[in-house]
């Protein structure tokens, strides 16, 4: 049986090439979150003090959603007929998220935690611009994912300020 030729669309032969390129974005996202989940592992067990049971409960609950949408660029990578990339592949690039010197030192943890917030939002824009009138199933999914990243955003935003108020940070 041949395969039916889409005339349009991300899936078309015309748009192999961009098809290409917007694998590499996705994947691009795929270690993004699979770094991310790493980092707030670490971070949800490592602080010490009263200040950061409250920090580590929000990573804890981020952990699951991170690893969700890692899931969801994995997939959406094969559908697009690209290969999900083993661990080989991993490149580590979130120092900020890097454990701090002091396991009290919850300010660090928050601030990197920005950091790679503000990273995601910054790159998953980028895909949702790259996929107008190209590829709408991945627009619409990173755009709920979008949505989560610039949730989780907000509420450490609103740590940081909290802290700063009380001359903590």
């Amino acid at each position: 049986m041949v395969m039916p030729t889409l005339d349009r669309g991300v899936l078309s032969e015309e748009n192999q090439q961009k098809r290409e390129q917007l694998i590499e974005f996705l994947k691009k996202a795929y270690w993004m979150e699979i770094e991310t989940v790493m980092s707030y592992i670490t971070n949800s067990v490592n602080p010490d003090g009263v200040r950061a049971q409250e920090i580590v409960e929000a990573l804890e609950e981020d952990i699951q959603e991170e690893l969700s949408h890692a899931q969801q660029f994995a997939t959406r990578i094969k559908e697009l007929w690209g290969v999900v990339p083993g661990s080989l592949e991993f490149e580590a690039e979130q120092s900020f998220l890097q454990p701090p010197e002091h396991q009290t030192n919850i300010i660090h943890v928050i601030k990197g935690v920005i950091e790679a917030e503000k990273g995601a939002i910054d790159h998953y824009n980028r895909i949702i611009d790259f996929c107008d009138d190209l590829d709408l199933v991945t627009q619409d999914m990173v755009i709920g994912i979008l949505r989560d990243e610039e949730g989780h955003l907000r509420l450490f935003e609103g740590f940081l300020r909290e802290f700063e108020a009380k001359g903590l940070a």
